[in-house]
């Protein structure tokens, strides 16, 4: 069943999130902005806490989250430990609303019209999986560059 796919492949990268994070060598290392980048490992990693809480959560889980999507690349200084932690409570809000979910449902139109023009529940889902793994690599991406290039070695 995709949705049981879907929910794996959410639940190995959003542990992978959470290794990257704590994986930072202090909490001032994850608020860093190297020159000609826009947003911090921390800024990400909010970023994706909220749109997965949002689109998967709030929409489809009926979870009650409510979106500051400004305060996701705004909000400074969150500790190393309360990131990690927003991430495995975001783990379990994506496990839980992905295993409800039929295959019928996946195949109905996403309640919100989020990029502008409509899509199955399914083609969003694999949107927002996209996002993850892209901004995943930058948080990767971010902690090499301060560590002096150390790479993490993931249990799957």
């Amino acid at each position: 069943m995709l949705s049981q796919d879907l929910c794996t492949l959410f639940q190995r990268d959003l542990q992978r999130l959470a290794q990257q994070i704590a994986a930072f060598p202090d909490e001032a290392s994850l608020w860093q902005v190297a020159a000609g980048i826009s947003n911090s490992a921390g800024n990400l990693c909010l970023h994706l806490v909220g749109n997965l809480n949002t689109y998967i959560g709030a929409v489809l889980g009926h979870s009650g989250y409510v979106r500051n999507r400004n305060a996701e690349f705004t909000t400074q200084h969150v500790p190393q430990a309360v990131l990690v932690q927003q991430v495995k409570d975001t783990t379990n809000v994506v496990e839980r609303t992905l295993t409800a979910l039929t295959e019928a449902q996946l195949q109905t139109a996403y309640p919100d019209e989020v990029l502008g023009d409509p899509m199955t529940t399914q083609a969003f889902l694999i949107h927002l999986y996209g996002h993850l793994t892209y901004h995943l690599g930058q948080i990767d991406y971010h902690r090499r560059l301060l560590t002096q290039g150390q790479a993490l070695q993931f249990v799957n």
